[in-house]
């Protein structure tokens, strides 16, 4: 009982104070921890082949999954589909959410089944070559590729095997 008149009375104070609570959400934003966020696309080929880059700026795990950083205010589909243009000049249909994941602190990234009619075009600086890749001739990939990549599999299998029913 005690309680809900305190809650009721706090309630009652903040409503003829709302600069406080816009203050009160900022000073708790500046503690909370400061997230990136990146988001890649997945590719495969009419052969099972899935497409990976080789990043001049990742030098100990140079190829990956392409993508990149999300910007501020963008959605990562939007963030996909832009640095795939950027980066190997191709465009794509972004679909599903393959997995989401913090493959380093205070970082998260999301991976996308894409599809695209396009070939690579010109590579971006960021990028040294592309190649598409048989699965059990991958190179070595940071885990959450790796992870989204088999979940992708996991998926796509699972689709082909709907259809064939």
């Amino acid at each position: 009982m005690a309680r809900q008149i305190w809650r009721r009375r706090l309630r009652s104070f903040m409503r003829k104070a709302p600069w406080l609570v816009e203050m009160s959400l900022r000073l708790w934003r500046l503690q909370q921890p400061k997230v990136t966020l990146g988001a890649v696309g997945i590719l495969f080929d009419a052969e099972g082949r899935v497409l990976l880059v080789e990043h001049t700026l990742h030098p100990q795990t140079p190829w990956g999954l392409p993508g990149g950083w999300v910007n501020r205010g963008e959605e990562p589909a939007a963030a996909v589909r832009r640095e795939l243009q950027e980066e190997l000049s191709i465009n794509v249909i972004v679909g599903q959410v393959i997995l989401i994941g913090v493959p380093f602190p205070n970082h998260l990234d999301t991976a996308f089944l894409c599809h695209t009619d396009d070939s690579v075009g010109t590579l971006s600086f960021e990028l040294l070559d592309y190649g598409w890749f048989h699965l059990d001739e991958l190179p070595r990939l940071l885990s959450f590729h790796y992870a989204a990549l088999q979940q992708a599999l996991t998926l796509t299998q699972d689709a082909h095997h709907d259809l064939d029913q």
